[in-house]
């Protein structure tokens, strides 16, 4: 016979996430910011999460895990002052440098890891923004707990969706390597709820799949965690690049209609 938990808040979401991310490899992102920065990336994912964001021209933001400042940059452009912070110092030094291009001066950074972000050292802003950057966060409950304590107005916070990986996974099943064990979004949410934090899920409507110009470019395009895989690896990630992407005839690209992004986007007024 079935037993039956009373009381959904009695579930520990958060010890289950941590237990998800246990043998998590951390990646290094001083070595992939380069990559990030130079790449164009083909995916509507942008346009997707300003849609959804809530922002006033006299709004501040901190834009937690901000990289290379895809996302800092545009959201720059909308308020009066963002907090770029990340773990990364090469990460920052693209962001700056983005900045620049587009001659944008209110962006401050802070080098921090997402783990160690604090209220009581960033203070309060109106609106936190956590773009693609929580989901190997092991502390998970403290950190949403700080990010909801600055915000004085919104939180948003996009997580994978169920149908994230889907190549990745295929491939390391070929070779016979566990794919990275990311705990799903259904976690997140409940981790929220059980913290009394209501918040709203909406999964992002993405049409567009990547697009190449050549292997050597879909090999090397971040979603990929090549620093885990052996030369041989890396060898057979090509020939399998090889077999599954199409060539479009008309812009020369290589595709595969599976290889697109699937983001949840959760979030929550004050």
């Amino acid at each position: 016979m079935k037993q039956c938990i009373e009381n959904p808040n009695d579930v520990d979401w958060a010890g289950f996430w941590a237990e998800k991310l246990a043998t998590k490899v951390d990646k290094d992102w001083d070595k992939a910011a380069p990559g990030f920065f130079k790449r164009t990336h083909k995916e509507d994912y942008n346009d997707a999460l300003f849609d959804m964001l809530i922002l006033d021209e006299n709004d501040t933001v901190l834009d937690v895990g901000c990289g290379e400042g895809s996302v800092t940059v545009p959201l720059a452009k909308k308020v009066k002052h963002v907090i770029g912070l990340d773990s990364s110092p090469k990460m920052l030094e693209y962001l700056e440098k983005r900045s620049a291009e587009n001659d944008i001066s209110n962006i401050e950074t802070i080098l921090k890891p997402i783990e160690e972000i604090k209220y009581d050292e960033i203070g309060d802003v109106d609106v936190v923004v956590c773009s693609r950057s929580l989901n190997g966060i092991i502390p998970i409950e403290e950190v949403l707990a700080e990010l909801n304590k600055i915000a004085n107005k919104y939180v948003f916070i996009t997580i994978f969706g169920p149908e994230n990986k889907k190549i990745e996974k295929d491939f390391d099943k070929r070779i016979g390597k566990q794919t990275e064990n990311f705990p799903d979004y259904n976690y997140f949410f409940n981790i929220l709820y059980n913290m009394g934090i209501y918040a709203n899920v909406q999964r992002f409507d993405l049409n567009n799949y990547r697009e190449y110009d050549s292997i050597d470019e879909a090999v090397d395009n971040g979603k990929f965690r090549l620093d885990l895989y052996s030369e041989s690896e890396k060898e057979e990630l090509k020939r399998y690049l090889s077999e599954i992407l199409t060539k479009d005839e008309e812009t020369g690209k290589l595709f595969n209609v599976k290889d697109k992004a699937d983001w949840i986007m959760v979030w929550w007024k004050k």
